[in-house]
């Protein structure tokens, strides 16, 4: 602990020149050497007779900092089969696990008791699992501590992980309700109020906190959050700046400062929080898609890509992480890849049957599954990029299917279901549909889409002039009948 301390103290800091891996804590070496000597002299691994939990908890921390995570996880899941009630234990084992056949490998060897229920309940939540199975573990385990404000909070993030806003906001509410003194995880709560947004219950949740403890560095977050709504980005990176201060290792911070300063366009700075993230915790897609975003800023496609595929293979239940994917193999030029990830974005972003529409991926086919999706369930804007990446790849046809599609949108399904109305995107798509028509000698078509444009208030000089020209083409062509 001595050691942490001065590790923080020659950090000096934020963002300095002696910040991040640069700085390391001496004592770790010392330390490890004397539990491995010790350990050794009682048959390592092997012997657990000996040992209460708590030195090899120690000996697995010591090892996780030194990057030997495969031996530090056998330490701990030694340690937490000797001493399941050591929380800290499992909470380091949860930072070692990086996937999810990690953790059912991590499964197999540890001990049947009520802790491992909460450790798996805990670890899914941080690999965004809301799987069904995940639900039904918390349900049985709410039953036995219906009380729990571990478990309701743990409930609440995984709805918000899978994006019901409404019944996380609800979770949260009655949370601070039972509990109006515990600030664990309210920074999660400020940044749902931040997307939704909600102003008026973000404000007060920063009142709230900063009433009972201004220097939790969960306090500085929601602040920093509260600040960020109101477009004062610089004071949101004091506030992110000052829970770092107090907790290095606070990894929404770091995410959160990142998007800061990609607001502020101080891209190398942003970068350099968000990867502060990922190596407090590798699990966080947001920081992989901030690192995406600021290597995009600086045209280095490839390097985005990179960052963007990692995001998507965090969080695949995100469709804004594979349209970026999309969109950074088009900057590479690899068109097949790009539309391959744009329709996978819709099969996760919309309410389509996804089996028929994965069997389209890379098919390059006018036939798409997609082009029989129903109106109003898919989202314009992608199926336009697609078009347009069939349009640059000069397969003029598929590019004229997507238009279509994304024109469909306009209307909704036969089942009574509203569809989206006429928006800027669709009426791009119906420009282009009419230019498409009048190219190919459909001039009524292009003529009663160019009119709908007129009438759509959106690009409305460019309709005018193609009305003009269709009716010139139309006039001539029945002077020469």
């Amino acid at each position: 602990m001595s050691g942490e301390k001065r590790k923080l103290e020659d950090s000096e800091t934020i963002l300095g020149p002696a910040d991040g891996p640069v700085t390391a804590n001496k004592e770790l070496p010392g330390i490890s050497a004397i539990l491995e000597t010790y350990f050794n002299a009682r048959g390592g691994l092997q012997e657990k007779s000996n040992s209460q939990g708590w030195l090899d908890y120690l000996y697995g921390v010591c090892l996780m900092k030194s990057k030997s995570e495969n031996l530090a996880k056998q330490w701990l899941l030694r340690s937490v089969d000797i001493n399941p009630y050591n929380w800290a234990a499992w909470q380091e084992l949860t930072s070692s696990i990086g996937s999810v056949e990690e953790l059912q490998q991590v499964s197999e060897h540890l001990p049947r008791n009520i802790m491992t229920f909460m450790f798996h309940i805990y670890c899914s939540q941080e690999l965004y699992q809301t799987t069904p199975e995940t639900y039904n573990t918390l349900t049985e385990i709410q039953k036995i501590f219906p009380r729990s404000a571990f478990l309701q909070q743990q409930k609440a993030l995984l709805y918000y992980h899978a994006r019901d806003h409404e019944q996380a906001m609800q979770l949260f509410d009655g949370l601070i309700a039972d509990h109006p003194h515990r600030l664990d995880g309210l920074e999660i709560y400020s940044n749902l109020l931040y997307v939704l947004p909600n102003r008026p219950k973000l404000a007060t949740l920063a009142a709230t906190a900063s009433d009972t403890d201004k220097f939790r560095p969960e306090t500085n977050c929601i602040l920093g959050n509260y600040y960020s709504l109101i477009s004062e980005h610089e004071k949101a990176v004091l506030h992110f700046r000052r829970a770092l201060a107090l907790d290095r290792a606070f990894q929404a911070a770091w995410t959160l400062m990142g998007h800061e300063y990609i607001e502020l366009k101080n891209t190398q700075a942003a970068i350099e929080s968000y990867r502060r993230a990922v190596d407090a915790n590798r699990k966080d897609y947001r920081a992989w898609y901030g690192l995406g975003q600021g290597y995009e800023m600086l045209e280095c496609y490839s390097y985005s890509l990179f960052y963007y595929q990692r995001a998507a293979a965090l969080c695949p239940g995100d469709p804004k992480m594979w349209a970026a994917v999309a969109n950074a193999y088009a900057k590479c030029d690899k068109l097949a890849n790009a539309v391959q990830a744009y329709k996978r974005a819709l099969v996760v972003g919309s309410q389509v049957d996804s089996t028929s529409i994965a069997s389209s991926f890379g098919s390059g086919k006018s036939a798409d599954p997609l082009a029989q999706a129903v109106g109003g369930a898919l989202d314009p804007q992608i199926l336009y990029d697609i078009a347009l990446l069939y349009e640059r790849d000069g397969a003029w046809e598929e590019a004229a299917a997507y238009m279509e599609l994304t024109l469909a949108q306009e209307e909704g399904p036969e089942d009574g279901d509203v569809g989206l109305g006429v928006m800027q995107i669709t009426s791009r798509a119906r420009l282009w549909l009419a230019r498409w028509c009048h190219r190919n000698g459909e001039l009524t078509r292009a003529m009663e889409l160019a009119n709908e444009l007129c009438q759509d208030g959106v690009e409305v000089e460019e309709a005018k002039g193609l009305v003009r020209d269709i009716r010139s083409q139309m006039a001539y062509a029945e002077a020469h009948s």
